[in-house]
């Protein structure tokens, strides 16, 4: 079975080619190989050297053709993801991008059985909370007058009082707070909804914060990893936002390749959306701590008291569906931050970009006081 991976030379495409391949399936790559994630036209070393490479841009028709052809099904993880205000880039890669591609497999009646779809758990927005007077809910974005006045948490929309955060699990109501979120809830809907009209077995996958080795470190506008490892090792204290309070959702990137195959073997799978996430929920403070100690530094965090716009306050998937499935997240932020460590410091190119990105982001008003 050949198998093609668009984003392959990245940070999940490239874990996932490492399951596919000890899988014995044959794997062809599509990724457009672009600055800041990728260096110009340049394959990753960590590639292996038998995989079929293709270069190309999924919003190009020609570039779907011939990466579609002779191939058997699509693991599709090609995205634009960042913190920037870049909104029609958004929806033009990961939207456009992904109705092309069932376009010209509809089109020229291609024979694919399955396709794996990568979404986000940043579709959900806020995801869902309880209220003691309003029982669940769903809220939506904080305004920004309540983040400039430090006030970080999110308060129910009908009484005003406060709210608990709890897991959020696939039939929640989807609300996402930003470009990216929306674009790939809109992804999803577009890949399950034609896969179903014209029997594409389809899967969407809702990634939480994917971490790991070969995250790339030049795309410093997003990532708390990444972010903080490049900080940290530069004697720089990591940087984190409102009050460090926010609950994130942090997965192992080879738990993520996993659920992935498994989402692409099993025929229980098809069209539905499954949470992938770490299965447990951690402060982003916490998280900061642990890097610091992995670094082996002796600092703070420094708590910044700024605030990204349009940023969720506390999110947490339930993965029980997918563990339903037979998965089972392994990894921990512990591993997570020592494996990157010893990947990032191999890498030639490895310096401190969070703090360049961190001043470009204050200027386009996406980090905010």
């Amino acid at each position: 079975m050949k198998v093609l991976v668009t984003g392959g030379a990245g940070f999940i495409g490239s874990h996932t080619i490492d399951v596919l391949i000890s899988k014995g399936y044959d794997v062809r790559v599509m990724d457009n190989l672009t600055p800041p994630v990728h260096i110009a036209n340049q394959w990753p070393d960590y590639l292996p050297t038998h995989v079929e490479k293709m270069i190309g841009d999924v919003r190009e028709r020609s570039a779907w053709e011939a990466a579609l052809d002779s191939v058997d099904a699509v693991i599709h993880l090609a995205a634009y993801q960042d913190y920037l205000p870049d909104f029609a880039k958004f929806f033009h890669v990961n939207c456009v991008g992904t109705a092309l591609m069932y376009e010209i497999i509809v089109e020229k009646k291609l024979p694919i059985k399955k396709i794996v779809a990568a979404s986000s758990q940043a579709s959900y927005g806020e995801g869902k909370y309880t209220c003691s007077k309003c029982r669940v809910i769903f809220p939506g974005q904080r305004p920004e007058s309540q983040l400039k006045s430090k006030d970080w948490e999110v308060k129910c929309p009908n009484c005003g009082g406060a709210i608990q955060y709890e897991l959020t699990d696939e039939t929640a109501w989807v609300n996402p707070a930003n470009a990216y979120g929306m674009s790939k809830y809109t992804e999803e809907m577009l890949a399950i909804n034609l896969g179903r009209r014209y029997d594409i077995p389809t899967v969407g996958m809702r990634y939480s914060i994917v971490q790991g080795a070969r995250q790339s470190f030049r795309n410093a506008y997003s990532g708390a990893l990444r972010i903080f490892a490049m900080q940290t090792l530069a004697d720089q204290r990591p940087t984190v936002y409102e009050d460090g309070q926010q609950i994130r959702d942090f997965v192992y990137v080879g738990d993520v390749a996993k659920a992935n195959v498994l989402a692409l073997e099993d025929d229980r799978a098809n069209y539905q959306a499954f949470n992938v996430g770490g299965g447990k929920g951690v402060t982003v403070e916490e998280f900061a701590r642990v890097m610091i100690k992995a670094a082996g530094k002796n600092f703070e965090p420094f708590i910044t008291q700024e605030y990204r716009f349009g940023d969720t306050r506390h999110i947490f998937s339930d993965v029980s569906k997918l563990k339903a499935l037979g998965w089972e997240p392994q990894g921990n932020i512990e591993n997570n931050c020592q494996e990157y460590i010893a990947w990032a410091t191999t890498q030639k190119d490895f310096r401190n970009y969070a703090s360049e990105a961190r001043e470009y982001m204050q200027k386009v008003g996406t980090v905010r006081k």
